[in-house]
């Protein structure tokens, strides 16, 4: 009777995630998903580039005092980035999250402080705040994400699309695909498989049906995972729905 309970209990973890992968694609949250994953590396590459920018471009103008506004700034903007991530991670990542203020410790209503008016108060704060230090270690840990969320993207619709696009163009004399770099002249590959009969069409098509679902639930965890980094990062919560 136990060994029944126990395969039981085994059997449904493997039926609860095919019938999230069937339901995957009829799903709202699955294309919020794609989407955020989608956004993942344009703004990674984003936030790197203007943080190898303006730290650089402070650190090396600290001589002529201009540095410090624009380290002041560097800091600041990334502390506005995060609040946009965490706004990205709670209506597209599915995590239930606050959206706080940009930075607990400075009032954004005055403005950008400038030398001479209280600006090494300002920058003190901002320095030594830890949400500066963790917005920062976040910016450059997105572009990691990005570049994570850009080939699991790539990978899972190319391979889903050569397989689903076979009933189309399997005969097609013009055609010259193939996937993991089998090339097939005259001809359709799917890896070392050459699809030339309809009935073979077919069945490539329903693996790219099963891929396509498989490949959407795999990549849902990937965006809840980094909605779920970011938010635990940013500011220690973040719940998944």
């Amino acid at each position: 009777m136990s060994n029944q309970t126990s395969v039981k209990a085994a059997d449904q973890p493997t039926t609860v995630a095919i019938q999230r992968g069937l339901r995957a694609p009829f799903r709202v949250q699955t294309y919020k998903t794609i989407l955020y994953l989608g956004l993942a590396f344009p703004l990674g590459l984003i936030y790197f580039v203007g943080l190898s920018v303006g730290v650089a471009l402070g650190v090396a103008l600290l001589v002529f005092w201009i540095g410090l506004p624009i380290l002041h700034g560097t800091l600041l903007a990334a502390t506005v980035a995060s609040k946009g991530e965490a706004r990205l991670a709670r209506y597209l990542g599915g995590v239930n999250t606050s959206v706080p203020t940009v930075h607990p410790e400075f009032d954004m209503s005055d403005g950008l402080v400038l030398p001479g008016e209280g600006f090494l108060d300002a920058v003190n704060r901002l320095v030594t705040s830890r949400s500066s230090w963790r917005c920062l270690r976040f910016v450059l840990t997105k572009f990691g994400f990005g570049l994570l969320s850009l080939i699991a993207l790539t990978v899972s619709f190319a391979v889903s699309g050569a397989f689903l696009t076979a009933p189309l163009i399997y005969d097609d004399p013009d055609v010259s695909i193939g996937v993991a770099g089998i090339l097939i002249d005259g001809g359709y590959a799917v890896g070392p498989w050459t699809v030339d009969t309809f009935p073979e069409a077919l069945l490539a098509a329903g693996i790219g049906i099963v891929f396509l679902s498989g490949a959407l639930s795999l990549l849902h965890s990937l965006a809840r995972f980094q909605a779920q980094y970011t938010t635990r990062l940013l500011y220690g919560d973040g719940d998944s729905t």
